[in-house]
């Protein structure tokens, strides 16, 4: 396993590599023109055209990604063209925001999706599996950003319940707070995942049901309960595994949409405004970022596999 992990971290850096460049032509064939931000009525063109110059923007697009690049090797991700901050700081300030909401709703998702897959497939075609397969039907074709606001009219605006905005209460710094506006944009990222996990755990609990392994349990006495729990969701697990790793990223860079919609002042939110404002250097360090945790993401699926299955490790 040692010369798996040592052979996929050392194609991290030409992966990176790509990304960068892909990344970097799509973020400037995009439309539009960041030195707009800078620019007023009265401003002369000259000294719009000296703005563009102090930025780097003058340059051809090799010469610009080359300096980028150049700056990113030496451990400097820039400064924002939004608020000349420097784009590291910004994230670490963000981070650990984004990681508590994420990290709530993916914990959360796993704790009741897997069980309810099981129910689902011991349980198959009655009105439980039916009323399972509804909801995450449902889940899974429900806008996000729809649902999103669906909560906060229900229980911020009717029965105001709950505060529909922000991470905390501006002069409150309690737990309590903090649960308290996390509930929503949770509930939200928990009810879109749940739908995906649920049909991987009871698809896959399904057919191992109805293998021979079952059959011999069946025969020494075992319960289906005990089946269930102690040997079939191993094998189940693998699946659910490979969602958990492609899901990596999303720990890191934050739900788009979701923290857009509830102003959790997370990366996701950060990204959003970056991308409004054509601020390059935060865009590429998200991207850089989002696609390093997809990389870390496979490989901790594939030594976790090696973990839980003895047949991948020989």
């Amino acid at each position: 396993m040692s010369r798996m992990i040592l052979r996929r971290m050392l194609q991290i850096v030409p992966l990176l590599f790509v990304i960068s460049v892909i990344s970097f032509a799509l973020v400037k064939l995009s439309p539009g023109d960041p030195v707009k931000m800078f620019v007023t009525p009265n401003m002369h063109p000259e000294d719009v055209e000296r703005i563009r110059r102090s930025l780097g923007l003058n340059l051809p697009i090799y010469e610009q990604y080359f300096r980028w690049l150049g700056q990113i090797v030496h451990g400097n991700l820039g400064y924002s063209l939004q608020n000349s901050q420097p784009v590291l700081g910004q994230i670490l300030q963000r981070l650990p925001a984004t990681i508590g909401l994420m990290g709530t709703a993916l914990a959360a998702t796993l704790i009741i999706a897997i069980p309810l897959g099981l129910v689902a497939a011991k349980y198959e075609n009655t009105w439980i599996d039916r009323l399972l397969n509804m909801i995450s039907y449902i889940s899974i074709s429900i806008p996000v950003f729809w649902f999103g606001i669906l909560l906060i009219e229900f229980f911020s605006v009717k029965l105001n319940w709950l505060p529909s905005l922000g991470m905390q209460t501006i002069g409150e710094n309690s737990f309590v707070d903090l649960a308290q506006h996390a509930i929503l944009p949770v509930t939200t990222l928990t009810f879109q995942g749940c739908g995906a996990y649920y049909r991987y755990v009871r698809s896959n609990t399904l057919s191992e049901i109805r293998k021979s392994y079952v059959e011999f349990g069946h025969a020494k006495g075992l319960s289906i309960w005990k089946l269930l729990w102690s040997h079939i969701l191993k094998n189940v697990m693998l699946p659910v595994i490979t969602l958990l790793g492609m899901s990596l990223p999303t720990l890191i860079s934050g739900a788009y949409i979701t923290e857009s919609v509830f102003s959790w002042p997370g990366l996701g939110l950060l990204s959003v405004d970056a991308i409004f404002s054509l601020d390059y250097p935060i865009i590429m360090a998200m991207t850089l970022f989002s696609g390093l945790m997809l990389i870390l993401g496979n490989l901790f699926a594939d030594m976790t596999y090696q973990f839980v299955d003895p047949r991948i490790r020989k």
